[in-house]
């Protein structure tokens, strides 16, 4: 099963011999079982990939995330219809009711809200105002409790911080740590036969990752924790991002969360979570759903 991840920041050939990715550079050779890896992040435009590779990373089920100049996210590969039941799958999802889509997304907002408690009282801040608003989270959220709670939040978690800024590096860092796990939940969810176009909440006709961005909802607060963490308590807002700050986001996905009652990798849980998603599909039950929890 794969269990880790590759992050590239230096200037590299990668290929492909007797079943393990090649990392060629000056200082000599680095080889990685291609089973053992989920996802890859090229993060420097000085690599040079075989398509030998490219296609057994496929293969494998990875997923890969290519940046910008700027060092931001820009584009992912996605292995597509690799489950056995993929027609079976895709017609069940497209076909769910309006009302369970709406029962769907109010666990996910509940569970983001959850999470993002949990995530101010981590740093020691008072998260009465978002407890009492879990309660508030209708099917659907009609209420839009969703924007109430991030009013309330983002003050109380970074200091003078306006979250559309693109010269705050607090912004940097949160979209790169959301575009890792947002890849991770794709992959899951094409594993598990789901088309991520198809969202239940978001409905972007220009989005192909409508799915994946409903679901990662409740894995934001992570993000958050770490990049608070990586910018002195949430104070920083100024310079750009560092290898080492990227190469921390990236390795969340290997950090452990709650998950039914179990300690499990984050990688692991959007595994689960794309899998239980499918079962509350198919059975038209939402408590089937599983989420992630972030515990104080």
């Amino acid at each position: 099963m794969a269990w880790r991840g590759v992050h590239i920041t230096q200037a590299a050939r990668l290929s492909l011999a007797d079943g393990q990715i090649v990392v060629s550079r000056e200082d000599g050779d680095v080889r990685l079982p291609i089973e053992d890896v989920a996802w890859m992040v090229i993060d420097t435009p000085q690599v040079s990939l075989s398509t030998a590779l490219l296609s057994a990373c496929m293969d494998a089920g990875m997923v890969i995330i290519t940046t910008d100049r700027t060092h931001t996210p820009s584009g992912i590969i996605l292995p597509f219809h690799r489950h056995h039941r993929q027609a079976d799958i895709a017609a069940m999802q497209v076909g769910i009711s309006a009302p369970l889509k709406k029962r769907i997304w109010q666990m996910i907002v509940v569970a983001k809200i959850a999470n993002q408690a949990a995530a101010l009282e981590l740093i020691g801040q008072d998260a009465t105002a978002l407890r009492a608003m879990i309660h508030l989270v209708g099917s659907g959220d009609p209420e839009n409790v969703e924007a109430r709670a991030a009013r309330d939040y983002w003050p109380r978690l970074f200091n003078a911080f306006i979250r559309d800024d693109a010269n705050d590096k607090r912004n940097a860092l949160l979209n790169y740590g959301y575009a890792v796990v947002r890849s991770a939940v794709a992959r899951a969810l094409v594993a598990a036969g789901l088309l991520p176009t198809f969202g239940v909440k978001h409905a972007s006709v220009t989005n192909a990752f409508n799915l994946a961005d409903d679901i990662v909802e409740p894995f934001r607060p992570f993000i958050d924790c770490a990049v608070w963490t990586l910018t002195d308590r949430g104070r920083t807002g100024q310079g750009a991002t560092t290898v080492d700050e990227r190469r921390t986001l990236v390795s969340l996905l290997t950090e452990e969360t709650r998950l039914a009652g179990e300690t499990v990798t984050l990688l692991l849980a959007t595994e689960r979570v794309a899998g239980s998603l499918v079962r509350a599909m198919e059975l038209a039950s939402v408590p089937l759903l599983l989420l992630p929890k972030l515990e104080r």
